[in-house]
């Protein structure tokens, strides 16, 4: 089994030469990094969908509240 000729003996050497030339805990710190950025463009990605929501929402209880203050006789 491999990946595009890449053994798995030969990815293993590698990342065992990453881990020496870093160490675990800047590994460790490189990946968490890469997980609040991804968490962070999952996020606003989302965002932005739900302002869409939010401004369609938004109109219809402004509409609701004029059409209750029209109602309303003023005193």
């Amino acid at each position: 089994m491999g990946f595009g000729g890449i053994s798995i003996w030969q990815l293993l050497i590698v990342l065992a030469i990453v881990v020496l030339l870093f160490g675990t805990k800047k590994l460790k710190g490189i990946g968490g990094d890469l997980g609040g950025a991804l968490k962070g463009f999952k996020k606003a990605l989302g965002d932005d969908t739900k302002k869409d929501d939010d401004l369609d929402t938004t109109n219809d209880s402004l509409k609701e509240s004029t059409e209750e203050k029209e109602k309303t006789p003023e005193k």
